[in-house]
C-alpha cells in the first residue's frame, strides 16, 4: 500500500530537487509528486492529511505524495517562500511545479492531478 512519505532536506535532495548541484528547477523524480508543506499545530493541514492518504492510496505509484514539516524543515519551506501552511507544490515530472494554498476539497486536488502533474487515476 503506498503512503504518504515524510521528506526532509537530505531526502527532498535526492527525490526531487538537488539544489545543491543544480541552480535551475530539475526534477529527480521518476514519477510526478506533490508535497504538502504543514506543521503538527495547524488545523487546516490537519484536515488535508487524511485526504492525502486517500489520494495517495487511489494513484498508488502514479504519484508520490510527500509532506514537508515546515518548523523542522525552514530551510526547505524557506526555499519555497511558503508564507501560509498548507501549501501544496505539485510537481509534474517535466517543466515547474505550481503551489497551491490552503486545505483544498478532495476533488481540487484530482483536477490539479490531472492538469498540472498529467496523471488520471
Amino acid at each position: 500500500m503506498a503512503k504518504v512519505e515524510f521528506l526532509t532536506e537530505e531526502t527532498f535532495k535526492q527525490k526531487v530537487f538537488d539544489f545543491e548541484k543544480n541552480k535551475d528547477w530539475k526534477f529527480e523524480g521518476d514519477v510526478p509528486c506533490m508535497i504538502d508543506f504543514y506543521a503538527d499545530w495547524c488545523q487546516p493541514c490537519k484536515m488535508v492529511a487524511p485526504i492525502l492518504d486517500e489520494l495517495q492510496e487511489e494513484y498508488g505509484d502514479k504519484i508520490n505524495i510527500y509532506k514537508i514539516d515546515t518548523e523542522a524543515e525552514r530551510n526547505l519551506a524557506g526555499m519555497f517562500g511558503i508564507q501560509s501552511i498548507p501549501s501544496l507544490l505539485f510537481v509534474p515530472k517535466e517543466g515547474q511545479p505550481q503551489m497551491a494554498v490552503g486545505a483544498l476539497p478532495k476533488e481540487t486536488f484530482e483536477k490539479a492531478i490531472a492538469d498540472v502533474l498529467g496523471v488520471e487515476k
